[in-house]
């Protein structure tokens, strides 16, 4: 059945308890709720924020949506919660990607509003930091901007040269800001100059 994503009964009550809490709109709150752990599911979020059921790429973006708004993080584990069950999943890097920004102002006024790939929008700021690590090896950024609850999202590549752009030094670093917060992403002293 190529191109179909069958989905078991578990992973479809998830989805149905999700529209349930979602009928009054917006996000569900998951914070409030605390079932019962179930298990794990074999449900995984890759790198690129693609989300796989039994090692197939979910293809419905409605679907991928759905489960996105009962993800809730427990330390350093993911799971998917409803309010009568929790089940683990697999996250390999963040839950979500941010894949575009918008900019408004400018220097110490600039505020940056980005959109992750499933339609979740976060005002960068103290509610919502800003941060980078970078590889110990490669010395390569991985820049990542808070969503909602302790999930973040990675800034892709295209996202992350334009905020470079807007990039300005503030007490030794070389960083950005966004409602009124300074957000350090290389010390200054390690930019080339030239």
């Amino acid at each position: 059945m190529s191109g179909q994503n069958i989905v078991t009964p578990t992973a479809d009550g998830l989805a149905a308890s999700a529209k349930a809490a979602r009928k009054g709109g917006g996000l569900p709150p998951v914070h409030l709720w605390n079932p019962p752990f179930c298990g794990d599911l074999d449900m995984r979020i890759s790198r690129d924020g693609t989300w796989f059921y039994l090692g197939t790429p979910i293809g419905r973006f409605e679907l991928v949506r759905l489960f996105s708004s009962i993800l809730k993080r427990e330390g350093d584990k993911y799971f998917l919660v409803t309010p009568v069950e929790k089940v683990g999943i697999t996250v390999d890097d963040a839950p979500f990607v941010a894949v575009d920004f918008e900019v408004a102002g400018s220097a110490a006024d600039q505020i940056l509003t980005f959109t992750t790939h499933v339609g979740d929008r976060a005002v960068a700021g103290p509610d919502h930091p800003i941060r980078v690590v970078r590889d110990p090896e490669s010395g390569e950024p991985s820049p990542y901007v808070m969503i909602r609850a302790g999930l973040e999202a990675l800034i892709d590549r295209k996202s992350f040269y334009r905020l470079v752009d807007l990039g300005a030094h503030n007490e030794g670093w070389f960083g950005l800001w966004s409602s009124g917060q300074f957000f350090p992403v290389i010390p200054s002293e390690e930019l080339e100059v030239g």
